[in-house]
């Protein structure tokens, strides 16, 4: 379940950073500040997401994880 989770926000963040590339392009010349907003609002989304990814990784525990004091 965990590899799953973080395989789908992985995903979503390649997919957030190939977009953001794409719309930067599209804006810069006729729209400057426009394309830098968008750039900065998906690396804001995109630095979010990893941490999400990381606090995950960290935090959730897999099923077949045994406890020392369980018996």
């Amino acid at each position: 379940m965990k590899r799953k989770i973080i395989r789908i926000l992985l995903t979503i963040i390649a997919l957030i950073v190939i977009a953001a590339i794409v719309a930067y392009f599209i804006y810069e010349r006729e729209k400057p500040w426009m394309a830098f907003y968008i750039a900065f609002g998906a690396g804001v989304l995109v630095l979010n997401l990893l941490f999400s990814v990381y606090f995950i990784r960290k935090n959730f525990k897999d099923k077949n994880f045994k406890d020392k004091d369980s018996t």
